[in-house]
């Protein structure tokens, strides 16, 4: 379970802030209350002290998937009436299983969150591409040197795909324009043969000089992950800024700047806006076509001031004029 930092967040804040808030649900499960009412009472203040601790880490998806769940909500909505001819036992069931769930998820929290940012340290400059370089760039997806085109030589490059580009690519396999047709099946296809096995990461390419002595990163080599959508993800309603909301979503977790790799203005532009590292690639525009001389049309007798007799169309003959 990966949790969706927000933009500019220290990610060892984070990881900190999240093994706290599990330490204290642990010992609120284990040696906790064991008074029923009391039970309820320290749950639900850990629950707001942890709401605290992390509205300004993660997103709202997270808080309500780790924190404010259904039961949570029912829990705190029958406060009042618990005192009043409830069954102990039961609101003691319902506490306890809340706590063991809450230690569970944040503990998968905490351990998938300390992997990422292992994984990350050997990991290259993250770049996320959009559909228009697939499609436009001249060289092929295997065949790019993205370090050169970056101008990054010195490091690795890990390129990220959202699955929004994914998509894109799979409406664009029916574009009446044969390249991009014929580059978005190229691309699809070139995706699934690297994540048959694993969605984890796959290597584009291997490196072609020396590994840096500090980090162990391979210099020349370019891996690609795929950025599947996080659990109750709803995607935004213009794809651009959907591409944006998952690069930003990655900069907190890598460590790093992430690069916006587009041929597209606008794309540009929002990712710069946002706060990412755009790299807007030119299209070459070619001369400006030359104005086409346009063909007067032959004015008409009414144009000319001529008086058309009435039953009688222009170009037409008056028949009783041939006697």
């Amino acid at each position: 379970m990966l949790v969706s930092p927000l933009p500019g967040v220290d990610r060892k804040h984070l990881h900190q802030t999240l093994d706290d808030v599990l330490e204290k649900v642990s010992n609120l499960f284990t040696s906790g209350p064991h008074e029923y009412y009391e039970r309820l009472l320290a749950y639900l203040d850990w629950a707001a002290d942890a709401v605290g601790r992390l509205d300004t880490l993660v997103s709202s998806a997270d808080l309500d998937r780790l924190v404010l769940t259904k039961r949570h909500d029912q829990l705190l909505a029958g406060l009042d009436n618990f005192t009043i001819g409830t069954t102990q036992r039961l609101v003691n069931q319902l506490v306890y299983t809340e706590l063991r769930q809450r230690m569970e998820a944040f503990a998968a929290a905490v351990g998938t969150l300390a992997q990422e940012l292992q994984r990350w340290q050997l990991r290259g400059v993250p770049v996320v591409a959009d559909s228009s370089f697939y499609v436009h760039h001249p060289e092929r997806l295997e065949e790019t040197d993205f370090a050169e085109l970056l101008g990054v030589t010195e490091h690795a490059v890990h390129l990220l795909v959202p699955m929004v580009v994914v998509d894109e690519l799979d409406q664009l396999k029916e574009s009446k324009a044969p390249q991009a047709r014929w580059r978005a099946r190229y691309t699809l296809a070139v995706l699934d043969r690297l994540f048959q096995e694993s969605t984890e990461h796959a290597m584009l390419r291997q490196a072609d000089v020396e590994v840096q002595r500090h980090t162990g990163v391979r210099r020349g080599e370019v891996t690609v992950q795929l950025l599947l959508d996080p659990p109750g993800h709803t995607r935004l309603p213009i794809n651009d800024d959907e591409i944006v909301d998952r690069a930003l979503a990655v900069q907190p977790l890598s460590g790093r700047e992430v690069t916006v790799l587009t041929y597209d203005t606008g794309q540009a532009t929002r990712a710069r806006v946002a706060g990412l590292r755009d790299h807007k690639l030119k299209m070459p525009v070619g001369d400006e076509p030359e104005e086409q001389p346009t063909t007067k049309k032959k004015p008409s007798a009414k144009d000319r001031g001529v008086q058309v007799p009435a039953g009688r169309k222009n170009g037409q003959t008056d028949s009783s004029a041939h006697g």
